[in-house]
């Protein structure tokens, strides 16, 4: 089960992550999203658990808590919308009459 983790602080990696989560079940993989620039954490990241069960469970207990100074938000995670907003047509207003 794929899990979106929110409100991390910026110093968190992968292994903080893994740490965190291995308390509750088996942590398949974890990543830190980072900007592509700078490299620097986005405070957000993702867990996969090896099973719903284990991940129910680090939802139930993590959301919510304190990690650091922060309060992290853990949830099932979503699929990427495509689209998006970053694919804006950009035309002369002539071209529409």
């Amino acid at each position: 089960m794929r899990l979106y983790v929110g409100g991390l602080p910026y110093q968190t990696n992968e292994q903080d992550l893994i740490n965190l989560f291995k308390a509750i079940g088996t942590v398949a993989s974890a990543t830190v999203v980072t900007d592509r620039e700078t490299g620097r954490s986005k405070g957000f990241g993702f867990v996969d658990m090896s099973n719903t069960e284990e991940g129910q469970r680090a939802i139930e207990q993590l959301n919510g808590t304190l990690l650091g100074e922060r309060t992290i938000t853990v949830n099932e995670a979503r699929e990427r919308q495509s689209g998006g907003g970053s694919q804006r047509r950009s035309y002369d207003r002539r071209e529409r009459y």
